[in-house]
């Protein structure tokens, strides 16, 4: 498994010497040994790779990559251009319509969030293809834990943006008095349109500016190009 990013690894220091992540390092190469993992050898932890610790405006949640070929490449409920855009994401993205005014992308590879400032975290950061949460409970919701608790812990406050009640039971590891919370239904279809009407983009942009930081620019570009 590749390194974790070098501007995380001093708020990670701790995690990265602990035995449990040494076994989790051991069991996703066995199972890249074995079966098809996602995202890629690489993109592992490309949520921390693209929105450095000390750049971290905005914390979204995930819970697990996705399994099926082509779509995982580590950021949080986005997909490779030319991938099929996920139910949830299409959701998502009829809310930023409403919320802001958004064009709808024709892709869904949402890399412009995280180069802006939104951490794309996912609990689990690998699976096996096919195989909806078989990564769970081997280590990595204990690293990402972490990741969540070393942002809440800086003295420079980001948004947590909690959808869906996975994403909530995040909550106490989260400075509240420090740091802004928004919590909604998670986008999924299933949930009737209880995400649609959370405003979570707007919102987050007048919390960023009462605090003098710049808004996230929520725009998807026509043209992605992921390293």
């Amino acid at each position: 498994m590749e390194p974790v990013p070098r501007p995380w690894r001093q708020p990670l220091a701790k995690e990265l010497i602990e035995p449990y992540f040494l076994k989790l390092q051991e069991f996703v190469g066995t199972e890249r040994l074995r079966n098809v993992v996602y995202p890629p050898q690489g993109r592992v932890f490309a949520a921390l790779e693209q929105t450095p610790f000390d750049q971290v405006k905005v914390v979204l949640l995930g819970q697990d990559p996705y399994h099926g070929e082509g779509q995982a490449h580590g950021l949080c409920f986005s997909v490779m251009p030319g991938v099929r855009k996920p139910p949830s994401l299409k959701v998502i993205f009829k809310e930023l319509h409403a919320d802001i005014g958004c064009a709808i992308p024709w892709h869904g590879c949402l890399l412009s969030w995280a180069q802006a400032g939104v951490l794309m975290l996912n609990a689990a950061l690998t699976v096996r293809a096919g195989k909806p949460a078989s990564h769970q409970k081997r280590g990595w919701e204990r690293f990402t834990d972490a990741v969540i608790r070393a942002v809440s812990d800086r003295l420079e406050p980001a948004v947590f943006l909690l959808w869906g009640r996975h994403a909530q039971s995040k909550k106490t590891l989260i400075d509240g008095d420090r740091h802004a919370i928004l919590e909604a239904t998670h986008p999924s279809p299933l949930a009737r349109g209880g995400f649609l009407g959370c405003r979570h983009f707007s919102k987050t942009n007048a919390i960023l500016a009462r605090w003098g930081k710049s808004p996230i620019d929520w725009s998807i570009p026509d043209t992605v190009e992921v390293p």
